[in-house]
């Protein structure tokens, strides 16, 4: 039996293929040195089928939104994130609507 794992994350990769899909998790270094860029190690890779992550995909969008909606809260994401991902703040914001 494979012993489950409980982990903290702060980076990851997604790439897919036509045979599925592989997650990567990694963690930073808490403290990098201005001058010297650490890479961040892995701590896991997770491998499912293109369809398995579709529908996790789903399933979490679906649960963030509820979560915001019972508590009133929206999860804010800092501008310099979106950024690097090259996506505009009216594009993040049309996906959550």
């Amino acid at each position: 039996m494979v012993e489950p794992m409980d982990m903290y994350s702060d980076q990851f990769m997604v790439t897919t293929t036509a045979y599925g899909a592989n997650l990567s998790f990694y963690l930073n270094t808490p403290h990098p040195e201005q001058a010297k860029t650490i890479p961040a190690e892995r701590i896991a890779t997770i491998r499912m089928s293109n369809e398995h992550l579709k529908v996790m995909a789903m399933i979490m969008v679906r649960q963030i939104k509820r979560m915001e909606s019972e508590t009133g809260i929206k999860i804010p994401i800092d501008n310099r994130v979106l950024n690097g991902l090259g996506l505009s703040p009216e594009d993040w914001e049309d996906f959550w609507h």
